[in-house]
């Protein structure tokens, strides 16, 4: 690894319906009312913020779109 470089680690990726693979990331956002919450998002391209899926979530894709989502499992 050369000086300056960030270590990406294997995150969680997901290839939709279209063929287009996306990495999860998340972030820690504070809420209006002070509470800290993490939100989870999908990009084309590999970020420092990449993740894991976490446990007892899931992926959803819009069938329309194929636009993908995290929620909790059911």
């Amino acid at each position: 690894m050369l000086r300056g470089e960030r270590h990406l680690s294997m995150a969680y990726k997901h290839t939709n319906s279209k063929g287009i693979t996306y990495h999860l990331n998340s972030k820690d956002v504070t809420l209006r009312g002070g509470k800290t919450q993490t939100i989870y998002y999908f990009s084309k391209d590999q970020r420092p913020e990449a993740c894991d899926l976490p446990a007892g979530m899931q992926v959803n894709e819009n069938q329309r779109n194929g636009f993908l989502t995290v929620s909790r499992k059911k």
